[in-house]
């Protein structure tokens, strides 16, 4: 290898990476230079002396750069093959590279610091301790050169515990040789990156510090600005020394932050005083002071309580608040504001448990301080707060503490700020808009953070109002009065619901809905905790009192009136006289418009907007919510609640049919009163015979029985001039969902006594079942069985308008009146909606719109009436007369034409429940005729869509229809994922656990999916069928179709689905049929499945952990019994064949010792990581292999012991490096 030879190629590196990075470049050059670069670094056996001239110090910083990371590329992927010697000279050199070969610490460019702190570690990584003992040694002697030298010892001990400890980033033996040695060696690392932050910081103190002095003395300006690089030189080795120590503290044990009193402690406080250091300082502290572990190792973490401690805190935190909004000081305070949070928890965690430890005496300070944070402009100050509030509040010892109960109306006054949605980024109503434009990158962005803030807001402020009940609802009552007195204020924008009215903006409303939310929060807390002789009732009805009395034509200020009448409704109790005062405010608001809309009043739909329809609802939902809390203290007034309703139904245009249903389901309520089967079922009979009358009408069977009928009656088939203000048929739907709303909430609300006995003496008992169930009759069982065939009838004319021909009926108009409402997509596709049109829009814009939500509901209406009917029913509705077959004939008709957005409801609220809720006893004339043939279509179907699907994806990889979010595609392929959730959902609950009844399948529409992941690992090692699932697994058929869909659901494309279903489905459905003779190919099919949904799935940990375990089940117990399924193992691509012989033989051969479950499952997941699926991003990177050292932890003879970094000729080890 000749100079020249390097000089030659050197040049031609050069100008190939000038041509990279020039960018006037074409783009064939910068190919062809690139392609040049990659196969010198691969190829070229002269790579270490190439690399070394191109770093000289000579050359610009990109020339510099592509040398050092030709040196890394070469001790990454060379080093195991490389001669000793050529080793010792590589290190040699770029120690000397350190030394000598890099500009000064100001002028050095930070990516060359970088690359030549990792070429170091990658060599550490491979060679220390073993083959290069003096390591630290000579990383010591360089920093004693200077501070641009020790700067690069801090980045290299930083990169080392990085790799190494945070993202272990090498093999097993390797971490452990090397993060054992580190900690062996700790105190030296500690005491050097002390020393260098205290030295480097006192000097730059000196020098910034000296200009001061001097100008005093009136010294010439020079001296100032040639110590200015210097004092920065220090400045940067400070920043370094905290960043490594941040680094260092997260892991290291606990007495090297808390040695020497706590002096790093100490340091890191006083620094937070330093403005080029502070933010630095402050990590450091926020991850000592969050550390777990024993508490008796955290108690010193106290001193941070102490007088310096807590003064610098103050001072800093002032400090950077006084210096106005700034990024860096706005950051700085976050920190710290994290680091008091932090102390709180360490105090919450220290104090009352066995460690001897007492409230600080500074703890006054430190609230103080806490709830300066808690009032700071910033919203996310605000909440970054509010845990550690609450783990005060509900602490066991300082939630006595006389100081800490004297901050609770303190805190309380500042939620009443705090609950106040103001601080929008794109607004200047407050000066929390400043802030918000740091944190939020829009509206709808701050508006979810605030909202989840509040929720938050609300918890601790019940948990306050625990330890100080009475003050909370003294300063309720104050605001809620002075809210009642206040002019409104509608501010600058308008709303669309009428002159002079607040919209969501409004100054007025902000305030309503602050004092709203922090009446409810208090009110409700303070008739919890406090006894019922000592709730002030007086004060309560004085303000019941006034909040009945004011009125308002504001819907959005008048919803919030009706929270607080419900919020108050409790003082009823005690005075159940102003119940009728109470009733009647309910029943205005429930026909509440606003005066103008009334010129609109063209249709029944008239165009309200959501806010006149939310007071609407809202006046509904309390009438019925204080029938279901407090039923006993409106029976006596049941007469005049009847009376109201009947008034308010007489006239068919003056309700919407939903609050018609709601105010009757409010009177069904109050008749569970009764008590007496009797005369509830003959209430019942009076209350839904207007609905029966219609319902049975021989005009609505005919048209509830034949589509086309059906769509005529509903006005489905017309033409319309003009959609908004037109809709000649919308009464004919409105009395359909009228009968439809009223026999849903009968069938919900009526029920029979929940003690027993009274259910005997109210006739409502009939004995019990042969599993000892008790039986009931249902007091409405008679009226809705009357109407059911109908309903039926209604099912399966709905699904048959699905049918391409009736589909060519609909008109004009309504030819997508069956798709689905824009909210659902949306919602499917996790787009946000826009802020002020919730409230401010009509509700359905025009008559497609209103048909589609017709069409939606009353679908969605008829399946909870099925869900709802088994529970409510009982065995009268489990026997009705061929249920099993009338409920396929309608339900389950025509499914091939009903779309996904509707078959997933159906499954949700209808066969989920029904299935829960039905006893033993009918499993086999009811439920499995129906889930044979429903999981068995399901499996064709959802077969087909993901085949589909796959497909797609195979084809057009670079399509730009999936940049589109809104596609078509894309809302079709979210949807199968979802009716997959469904469809694995149903089958769990049937045939698995009861535990999965609750679980809200819907909670990962939208959102990123894989956040879910990685929680539960194993399955839960009892999972055992239920009688149900049994049942379902004897009939071929049934047991065929769930199994197959189990199984071949792992490898569709949905992480979420394939967790749910190996965890939780698959091994115990499998587990259920091995006792049987399983076909050898069965059982090959059921192990490929397995390993395919690896190939798939196994770049999500929580996917891949749970397939390798049930793979790792069905292999250890099948393999004994079929060989082919070795036959499977050998085929996955790079497996080791005798490693497999290995793992059988011991599989096989039961004398055997058995090896722990983890080592053998270990083993195993080596053995098929062929056919584990990668990220995309680790498919085609090289592979870097490390080698393992000789064992530095052999246990040899006591006398010999000695330690190989103590020795200080470091004999043995110093094969490779010598010092």
């Amino acid at each position: 290898m000749s100079a020249e030879q390097v000089s030659g190629l050197c040049e031609q590196l050069v100008k190939a990476v000038t041509v990279i990075m020039d960018p006037a470049s074409t783009q064939r050059y910068r190919l062809e230079a690139l392609k040049f670069c990659e196969e010198f670094k691969e190829k070229c056996p002269i790579c270490v002396p190439c690399g070394l001239k191109l770093a000289e110090k000579t050359q610009t910083a990109i020339v510099r750069h592509f040398g050092l990371q030709i040196l890394e590329h070469v001790v990454k992927y060379r080093w195991n093959n490389m001669p000793r010697l050529e080793k010792v000279y590589l290190k040699n050199n770029v120690m000397g590279l350190i030394s000598s070969g890099t500009q000064s610490i100001l002028e050095e460019e930070s990516h060359i610091k970088d690359v030549l702190s990792r070429i170091v570690v990658e060599m550490i990584k491979r060679e220390w301790p073993q083959h290069w003992p003096d390591m630290l040694k000579e990383l010591d002697t360089l920093s004693k050169q200077g501070e641009t030298q020790t700067e690069l010892v801090m980045f290299i001990l930083l990169r080392l515990a990085e790799d190494v400890v945070t993202f272990q980033t090498l093999p097993t033996q390797r971490r452990r040789d090397i993060q054992q040695t580190l900690t062996q060696n700790m105190e030296k690392i500690f005491s050097f990156l002390l020393t260098a932050l205290q030295q480097n910081v006192s000097t730059y103190r000196r020098m910034v510090g000296a200009p001061q002095e001097q100008e005093v003395l009136a010294t010439p300006q020079k001296t100032d600005l040639a110590q200015e690089p210097k004092a920065q030189a220090n400045c940067r080795v400070g920043i370094a020394a905290l960043n490594t120590l941040a680094g260092y503290i997260d892991w290291v044990a606990l007495s090297h932050i808390t040695a020497d009193n706590c002096k790093l402690l100490e340091m890191l406080c006083l620094l937070l005083n330093e403005p080029e250091l502070q933010v630095g300082a402050a990590e450091c502290l926020l991850i000592a002071v969050s550390r777990k572990g024993k508490l008796e190792d955290r108690k010193p973490l106290m001193v941070l309580f102490g007088d310096i401690a807590m003064h610098c805190i103050l001072s800093a935190a002032q400090t950077a608040d006084g210096e106005g909004l700034v990024e860096k000081h706005y950051v700085f305070l976050k920190r710290l504001c994290q680091v008091l949070c932090a102390l709180g928890s360490q105090l919450c965690a220290l104090l009352g448990s066995d460690c001897d430890v007492e409230t600080p005496a500074n703890f006054g300070k430190y609230l103080e301080s806490f709830l300066a944070f808690t009032t700071h402009p910033s919203q996310f100050l605000r909440s970054s707060t509010q845990i550690t509030w609450g783990a005060l509040f509900r602490h066991e010892v300082l939630s006595h503490d006389p100081l800490l109960l004297a901050v609770v109306p303190k805190y309380l006054r500042a939620s009443m700020t705090n609950l106040v949605k103001v601080g929008f980024p794109s607004k200047a109503d407050s000066p929390s808009c400043e802030y918000s434009r740091f944190d939020f990158d829009s509206d709808e962005d701050f508006n979810a953070f605030f909202n989840s803030f509040r929720a938050q807001q609300g918890e601790v402020m019940r948990m306050a109002c625990r330890l100080d009940p009475l003050t909370g609802f003294q300063m309720a009552g104050e605001w809620l009065k002075y809210q009642l007195t206040a002019p409104v204020d509608t501010g600058p924008m308008n709303s669309k619901t009428g002159e002079g009215l607040c919209s969501i903006f409004s100054p007025s409303f902000v305030q309503w809905d602050a004092m709203t939310f922090f009446s409810e929060s208090v009110i409700s807390q303070m008739f919890r905790t406090m006894d019922k002789d000592e709730i002030p009732v007086n004060d309560g009805i004085d303000l019941l009192q006034l909040v009945l009395n004011f009125e308002t034509k504001d819907p959005l200020i008048l919803s919030c009136v009706l929270t607080n009448v419900s919020a108050l409704f409790p003082f009823v109790t005690y005075r159940p006289e102003y119940l009728p005062q109470v009733l009647s405010k309910l029943f205005a608001s429930v026909t509440f418009e606003v005066v103008e809309e009334s010129k609109f009043v063209v249709s029944v739909q008239a165009p309200r907007t959501r806010a006149v329809k939310n007071v609407r609802r809202h006046a509904c939902s309390s009438i019925i919510k204080m029938c279901r809390d407090y039923p006993q203290l409106v029976l006596p007034n049941f007469e005049m609640l009847y009376n109201h309703v009947k008034q308010l139904l007489s006239n068919e245009l003056l309700l919407t049919q939903m609050e018609k249903c709601a105010l009757m389901e409010a009177l069904v309520l109050i008749s569970n009163q009764f008590k007496d089967y009797e005369r509830q079922k003959a209430f019942l009979e009076e209350l839904m015979a207007p609905v029966a009358g219609l319902w049975l009408s021989p005009e609505m069977q005919r048209v509830l029985s034949d589509p086309e009928a059906f769509i005529s009656y509903v006005g489905a088939d017309n033409k319309i001039a003009d959609p908004v203000l037109e809709d000649p048929s919308g009464l004919n739907r409105s009395r359909i969902s009228f009968c439809v709303y009223t026999i849903l909430g009968v069938v919900k609300r009526a029920r029979w006594p929940a003690a027993t006995e009274e259910a005997k003496a109210g006739g409502f008992f009939l004995g019990y079942l042969p599993s000892g169930t008790p039986m009931y009759r249902n007091p409405c069982t008679e009226q809705v069985l009357k109407l059911f065939d109908n309903l039926l009838a209604l099912i399966r004319t709905h699904n048959n308008l699905y049918m391409p021909e009736m589909v060519a009926r609909l008109g004009d108009t309504f030819a997508k009146a069956l798709d689905m409402l824009e909210v659902e997509k949306n919602a499917i596709l996790g787009l946000p909606q826009p802020l002020l049109e919730l409230y401010d829009s009509p509700v359905y814009k025009t008559v497609l719109e209103r048909m589609q939500g017709f069409f939606c509901t009353l679908y969605d209406n008829c399946f909870h009436i099925l869900g709802n009917a088994g529970p409510s029913m009982q065995q009268d509705f489990y026997t009705v007369e061929g249920l099993a077959t009338q409920l396929l004939s309608s339900a389950f008709n025509n499914l091939n034409n009903i779309p996904d957005y509707r078959l997933r409801p159906m499954l949700r609220v209808f066969v989920k429940p029904l299935v829960l809720s039905c006893p033993s006893e009918y499993y086999e004339t009811l439920v499995c005729p129906m889930l044979g043939p429903l999981f068995t279509y399901l499996h064709m179907r959802l077969s087909q869509k993901w085949q589909v699907i796959n497909q797609r994806s195979m084809l057009c990889e670079d399509d730009a229809a999936d940049d589109n979010p809104e596609s078509q595609e894309m809302l079709e392929e979210q949807l199968v994922r979802l009716l997959t959730r469904e469809v694995m959902d149903l089958a769990t609950v049937c045939c698995v656990s009861k535990k999965g009844v609750e679980q809200n399948t819907t909670a990962a529409v939208d959102g990123d999916d894989d956040e879910a992941m990685a929680t539960e690992v194993t399955p839960p090692a009892n999972a055992e069928l239920t009688e149900l699932g049994k049942c379902l697994m004897k009939q071929e058929d049934v047991c065929t179709a769930v199994l197959i869909t189990a199984y071949t659901s792992l490898s569709w494309k949905d992480t979420l689905s394939c967790q749910r279903t190996t965890t939780q489905l698959c091994w115990p459905l499998l587990k259920q049929v091995l006792p049987g003779n399983l076909l050898p190919d069965a059982v090959s099919w059921f192990f490929t499945s397995v390993l395919k949904g690896l190939q798939v799935h196994g770049q999500h940990d929580g996917c891949m952990a749970a397939l390798v375990h049930l793979a790792f089940q069905i292999y250890e117990a099948l393999r004994p019994r079929y060989a082919e399924l070795k036959a499977v193992m050998e085929q996955i691509p790079d497996i080791q064949l005798d490693s497999l012989e290995q793992f059988d033989s011991k599989l096989l051969n039961p004398t055997l010792q058995k090896v722990a479950d983890k080592r053998r499952k270990d083993h195993f997941k080596r053995l098929i990581s062929g056919c584990i699926g990668k990220p995309i991003g680790e498919q085609f990177r090289k592979e870097v292999h490390i080698r393992n050292l000789p064992s530095l932890f052999k246990k040899v003879k006591p006398s010999l012991e000695t330690d190989a970094l103590e020795n200080e000729d470091g004999e043995g080890f110093n094969v490779l490096f010598e010092p």
